[in-house]
């Protein structure tokens, strides 16, 4: 089954966006496309709308949510905004980056979105249709990717439907996401900045703006999404920095690296960030019960993409 005829994927028009803003002010959670990947949206200042995301994820209640405003002032009511904090939302939002900063005494968010932490993760996307459906309900919404705990996270209503089934009422089809891996995590703290989890905003571009993050030895904790060990997992053993497949596993190639389908096969790495879930999507259906994955250089979103190749081979 595919998404696009399964009775709970619509299409984005005006009549699916008001209806996805109505399901989720009742405390509904509702798939809805990012510039990242699908994320799995609801209510963030309820505890029952949040709670349906956990249900429907299966997800551990340790891990915190992305918080989701359609703009800084929207963000600046919920969390401590210094000046570096501004200079990165003025400069790549909206889009893939997303701000640990100190939750506002007050603010409208339900406990389990910060998992008991005195931070909060927040975005500002750029995708069109979450945007319009942030402005028609007028609500922050937290939306983790819209996927089972720890699997392939979603690029198309299609992977949606075919993770979470008929545990959420409503997709909306935005096509395939145009970014392809999550955004990038950043953590302000007050003797500088700690990578949580990188993406197609580099840390070189995030240095550029307020200097160099802080040596991450010793930050063992969980402060947002994407850094649990073992995350993005086909089901299967993967096999990193393969040129060759074995007979029992299903290759990924990148570059020279010919395989049952390619990253990008002109070694374009913003391609193989845009590809790496669907084909992950692959290898998890494909019969071979093991998988391999051609070597991805590190340099720029590379990094992104080898840290979900890493974890998803954890």
């Amino acid at each position: 089954m595919t998404g696009s005829n399964h009775p709970q994927v619509r299409p984005a028009d005006k009549r699916t966006v008001a209806d996805a803003a109505a399901r989720l002010a009742r405390g509904e959670p509702v798939a809805l496309p990012t510039e990242t990947v699908y994320g799995l949206a609801a209510r963030a200042d309820s505890p029952e709308a949040v709670a349906a995301i956990y249900r429907a994820k299966g997800r551990p209640d340790f891990n915190p949510l992305i918080v989701h405003v359609p703009d800084l002032a929207a963000a600046e009511r919920l969390a401590s905004f210094d000046e570096r904090a501004r200079r990165l939302a003025e400069a790549f939002w909206p889009g893939p980056l997303t701000l640990v900063l100190p939750l506002r005494e007050g603010a409208p968010v339900a406990p389990a979105v910060t998992a008991g932490l005195p931070t909060l993760a927040l975005r500002c996307p750029a995708h069109p249709i979450m945007r319009e459906v942030l402005l028609a309900c007028g609500l922050p919404l937290a939306a983790p990717s819209a996927n089972r705990s720890g699997a392939v996270s979603p690029t198309t209503a299609a992977h949606v439907v075919a993770g979470l089934g008929d545990r959420i009422g409503l997709v909306i089809d935005g096509g395939q996401t145009r970014a392809g891996i999550e955004s990038t995590i950043v953590a302000l703290r007050s003797g500088g900045w700690s990578l949580l989890r990188p993406g197609p905003v580099t840390v070189e571009a995030i240095a550029a703006l307020i200097g160099a993050p802080l040596d991450p030895s010793g930050e063992a904790r969980i402060e947002a999404p994407g850094q649990l060990a073992s995350h993005y997992a086909p089901g299967k053993p993967v096999r990193l920095g393969a040129t060759t497949a074995a007979a029992d596993e299903f290759l990924i190639g990148f570059g020279p690296v010919a395989g049952e389908v390619s990253l990008s096969p002109s070694g374009d790495l913003a391609e193989a960030a845009a590809q790496l879930y669907a084909c992950l999507h692959r290898a998890a259906a494909a019969p071979q019960p093991r998988v391999a994955v051609a070597p991805v250089p590190s340099e720029g979103i590379g990094a992104a993409i080898n840290d979900r190749l890493r974890r998803a081979a954890a």
